[in-house]
């Protein structure tokens, strides 16, 4: 029986949702995921100085045009003012969730006193929360690990401070800021938050199969999962997942019909979204990823990302995919 997964006023289609992941989670693949059975795709990390949404990376990180709802955008940053009139912004540029990003580990992010460096500061965690949820009339969400290293998983503290300060729902990374992506995820701080709070938790870290999915969830009593990591290049595992939850059964690996048409058409739309330029270079590392799994050698993805043209593209992988036809299988 799958969980009821709501935030606010909004009851998702199911519990599972992409995570947010820079440079990863862009429309093309936020949409793509959610035709793959995902119940809630969340945006890219959006920077909360609204003076750099000038830029092109910020532009294509704010267009959420024909995207299914709710659409719930995340924003990064270690101003609480800021962050306010972000969500407030984001608010009137049609969001209708705004996550705050307190789970991100990358250096680049944390030594601005962003991501999940802000676990260090409570006080500042407390303002911040406060700030964004008064400034705007949608849910607000916080995404966060575990905590900032080891011997300091304040996540229990944290989500209280979140209850109390009118977060509508949590996501918890069974990491702390000091693991990076290193070791294995835990789950008994997470399983600790979902304890200690009344709102929804989502569980989120290492859940990469059907059977992980539920043993989490059945290890922590979230409400729900995020999807991260698991769905680069498989974006059919959230399919996947809910088949198994509600059946405890395998779907079968996906023919290779249909991964040829998922990954063309993942293509046709990172082209279109960015212009061919940019779109040729984005498809690079998705192409590696939905391949790593077979093309063991590399070599193949070598000569993929020596290519300049979209059309080259996608002749390429309808060459690629001709060749497995002649004997060769998939390993999804």
């Amino acid at each position: 029986m799958l969980p009821t997964a709501k935030i606010g006023p909004y009851t998702l289609p199911n519990p599972l949702i992409v995570a947010p992941m820079a440079g990863v989670t862009d429309r093309p693949f936020r949409q793509l995921c959610r035709r793959m059975g995902a119940g809630l795709a969340v945006s890219e990390m959006v920077i909360a100085d609204s003076k750099l949404w000038h830029t092109r990376k910020s532009q294509t990180r704010l267009n959420h045009e024909g995207e299914p709802e709710p659409r719930s955008v995340q924003i990064a940053g270690g101003d609480p003012a800021m962050l306010a009139e972000a969500a407030r912004l984001n608010a009137e540029f049609g969001a209708q969730i705004i996550d705050i990003n307190m789970g991100c580990p990358a250096k680049k992010v944390c030594n601005k006193a962003a991501g999940s460096a802000l676990m260090k500061d409570e006080a500042l965690v407390r303002d911040i929360l406060e700030a964004v949820v008064a400034a705007v009339d949608i849910p607000v969400t916080l995404k966060m690990r575990t905590g900032w290293d080891r011997d300091h998983r304040n996540a229990p503290v944290i989500a209280r401070m979140a209850e109390d300060a009118g977060i509508q729902a949590l996501a918890v990374h069974g990491r702390t800021r000091a693991d990076k992506y290193n070791g294995e995820a835990e789950y008994d701080t997470i399983a600790e938050v979902k304890a200690s709070v009344g709102i929804p938790v989502f569980a989120n870290g290492d859940i990469t199969s059907p059977e992980k999915a539920r043993q989490v969830l059945t290890h922590t009593g979230a409400d729900g999962l995020l999807i991260g990591r698991g769905a680069q290049g498989r974006p059919w595992i959230f399919r996947e997942i809910l088949h198994y939850l509600e059946t405890g059964e395998h779907l079968p690996v996906p023919p290779l019909n249909e991964v040829q048409g998922i990954l063309s058409a993942h293509l046709a739309d990172l082209h279109h979204f960015y212009g061919e330029k940019m779109g040729v270079r984005i498809a690079r590392k998705h192409v590696g990823w939905y391949l790593q799994a077979h093309d063991e050698s590399k070599q193949f993805r070598k000569r993929f990302n020596a290519i300049d043209e979209a059309r080259e593209q996608h002749d390429s992988i309808e060459q690629y995919f001709a060749r497995l036809r002649n004997g060769e299988e998939f390993a999804a």
